[in-house]
């Protein structure tokens, strides 16, 4: 295996697991790193997909306490299927969604106009609900959700499927907006991460199988091992900023990066294209 190939594998993995959980959009900074190390053909597509499955083992690792808790007590206590069925109602939008009009969207939004105005459109409603946002939300953990606001989240999720708007970033404020606090919003988008990306990869993977071979198992091994070292650290800083601070900084870094989105497109050093 090529040792260059492999380095890039590893900074891509770095790039997943750093933006994946971030509110600043994974899928735009992995077409520019890409194209940036030429790393952005047919495969390095279906590799960014991947590679989201070592930041979903970041999760799952971080949480394994609640997660095994709650699977070991599903057939007996109301509190853990509550929350199952809470991830899973919020988890359905996107998975249906996603499959009746994800080849459309790839189509027709991957361009650098709709993936900037994402980017800032996205930034200049964060800025406003942290603005509005209840000093005492409705909802300080996700404990306390009902069915009703994780279907409403997982509606509010499906607009991560814009290029440039971020999965988590509109799962996290949309959840603001709906009444969860933004400790439970941000933990609610972790364990909605799970299925919906788990479900992303094993469907790529399988649809573009003909392009993968034996040989390109270290590839993907360094991405999924990179990607979840660096998602797992993400998620640790992550919950400890946002105990004393706002999404505030990741707006106005988001409106900075649209304008980046915007001059490598027109400078032609990136092809932001499907």
């Amino acid at each position: 295996m090529d040792i260059a190939l492999l380095i890039k594998a590893a900074v891509m993995g770095v790039v997943e697991g750093l933006t994946e959980f971030l509110p600043i959009s994974s899928t735009g900074h992995l077409i520019l790193t890409g194209s940036l190390l030429g790393f952005d053909d047919d495969k390095a597509k279906v590799f960014d997909i991947a590679i989201q499955t070592g930041a979903i083992f970041a999760v799952v690792l971080y949480y394994w306490q609640k997660i095994s808790s709650t699977v070991l007590a599903l057939p007996s206590q109301r509190q853990a299927q509550r929350f199952a069925l809470n991830v899973l109602i919020g988890f359905l939008p996107a998975a249906i969604l996603g499959l009746l009009v994800y080849k459309t969207i790839k189509a027709h939004l991957f361009n650098p106009g709709v993936v900037a105005g994402a980017f800032i459109v996205g930034a200049l409603i964060i800025l406003w609900v942290e603005k509005v946002a209840k000093p005492v939300p409705r909802i300080q953990s996700v404990d306390d959700m009902t069915a009703l606001d994780a279907l409403k989240v997982g509606f509010v999720q499906c607009l991560g499927m814009i290029p440039g708007t971020s999965r988590s970033g509109a799962t996290i404020i949309g959840g603001m907006l709906l009444g969860l606090s933004r400790t439970a919003a941000t933990e609610f988008s972790f364990f909605l991460a799970i299925p919906t990306l788990i479900g992303a990869g094993v469907y790529s993977l399988y649809k573009e199988r003909a392009l993968l071979s034996v040989a390109d198992l270290p590839l993907f091994a360094v991405g999924l091992v990179v990607s979840f070292i660096s998602a797992w650290l993400c998620i640790r800083w992550l919950l400890r900023y946002i105990a004393s601070h706002t999404f505030v900084g990741f707006a106005w870094y988001r409106i900075a990066f649209g304008l980046v989105v915007l001059a490598t497109a027109w400078s032609g050093l990136v092809v932001w294209s499907a």
